[in-house]
């Protein structure tokens, strides 16, 4: 269901909603069956991070998400609770 600029911003979170984790994909039930399924190493398979807690769809360029996570180094990261 991919077309264009067309992307989804999608928000993650565990079974005890401690952990959050944010997400950009042009196929959103394809990354969501991907996060469930633990098919991709990484931070949401770490933390068991599944459940999904909102998610829009946007019109954009992923240049600017490109540039923030070349250059994301950790800094600024606070723990939270909702």
């Amino acid at each position: 269901m991919s077309s264009g600029n067309h992307y989804y911003v999608y928000l993650l979170t565990n079974w005890n909603h401690r952990v959050m984790y944010v997400g950009v994909t042009n196929d959103l039930i394809r990354r969501l069956e991907e996060h469930r399924n633990k098919l991709v190493k990484g931070f949401t398979e770490k933390y068991n991070v599944n459940r999904l807690v909102i998610s829009r769809k946007q019109m954009m360029s992923l240049a600017p998400w490109r540039e923030k996570k070349r250059s994301r180094n950790g800094v600024g990261r606070r723990k939270t609770t909702w």
